[in-house]
């Protein structure tokens, strides 16, 4: 990596790199504590690997999760997607986190991206955008997706930050429901969130969860005694919450994000429940996600 093809922005202790040539999204963030050196808030980037999924983070727009076997309809048009992260038969994200996006403003603490989308597979032009504000306290980032189509388009936004963890990491948030899934990680039932997956201050590392979460509260607060700090996520935006901790521990993700798992594929009067949006032309919509450094 070189500063180049991935742009760092400072403030203070923190210090930010974007990754735009690798699906617009973030390569490292970390805070630079002065006994301990440099410290990941976000999993970073592993050197040399091409997949966004080896990303710190990356932004899913203009669908997030998956989409049943590839395939929905929308108000008398068949759409089909392709696989975009085989062998799984359900595409995933969107196309944002697939594509380069375009640095437009570059700052020592601030920068704005741009991916501009063309009718296909996916049958709407959009633009989505991503501006990046570093201050004292720690990162705000928001996530625009404008409709450029002269027709509606569906849309959902989110966020996909990788955060380490260790057998003691705790992730403190509240949510309502839960879904199922099936082996396919398609949501089958949505049930309360009680037990296994009731998510108030919880071990979060290896807990084999690929589960979405309905109610979302809003904020999530991850602890770890080996850190010196908490880290405190949020999205005003986000009413609904997927967290990946695979059984085989060192990470989990946390996603804030704006609609249920598979929400396309429901009947369009049940998009609204599900956190589904459809955007007239030009109309747009957005994300913000605010990650803040705390003493413990």
């Amino acid at each position: 990596m070189d500063s180049h093809n991935f742009p760092i922005l400072t403030r203070k202790r923190l210090s930010l790199r974007l990754a735009p040539g690798l699906g617009g999204g973030i390569a490292s963030f970390e805070c630079c504590a002065v006994s301990e050196g440099n410290i990941p808030i976000f999993r970073p980037y592993e050197a040399g690997d091409p997949a966004p999924t080896a990303l710190a983070s990356f932004p899913l727009v203009p669908f997030v999760n998956r989409v049943r076997g590839g395939a929905f309809s929308f108000r008398g048009r068949r759409v089909t997607l392709a696989q975009n992260m085989p062998p799984d038969p359900s595409p995933l994200h969107g196309q944002g986190w697939l594509h380069a996006w375009t640095v437009e403003r570059l700052g020592s603490d601030h920068a704005e991206l741009s991916y501009r989308h063309s009718a296909g597979e996916w049958p709407w032009d959009y633009e989505a955008r991503q501006a990046f504000a570093l201050d004292d306290r720690g990162l705000s980032l928001d996530l625009t997706c404008t409709n450029l189509a002269d027709e509606p388009m569906p849309c959902g936004l989110g966020q996909h930050p990788y955060f380490l963890c260790t057998p003691n990491t705790r992730l403190d948030t509240g949510v309502e429901t839960v879904w199922t899934i099936d082996e396919h990680v398609l949501p089958v039932e949505q049930v309360p969130a009680l037990g296994r997956y009731d998510l108030r201050d919880r071990l979060v590392c290896g807990q084999a969860l690929d589960h979405g979460f309905g109610g979302w509260s809003g904020r999530a607060v991850i602890a770890d005694p080996d850190l010196p700090f908490r880290i405190a996520m949020s999205s005003p935006d986000a009413h609904f919450f997927q967290l990946y901790s695979p059984a085989s521990g060192g990470l989990f993700v946390a996603e804030p994000v704006t609609h249920a798992n598979a929400a396309m594929n429901a009947p369009e009067e049940e998009w609204t429940e599900l956190g589904m949006r459809v955007l007239e032309p030009g109309e747009t919509m957005s994300l913000t996600m605010r990650v803040e450094i705390l003493q413990p």
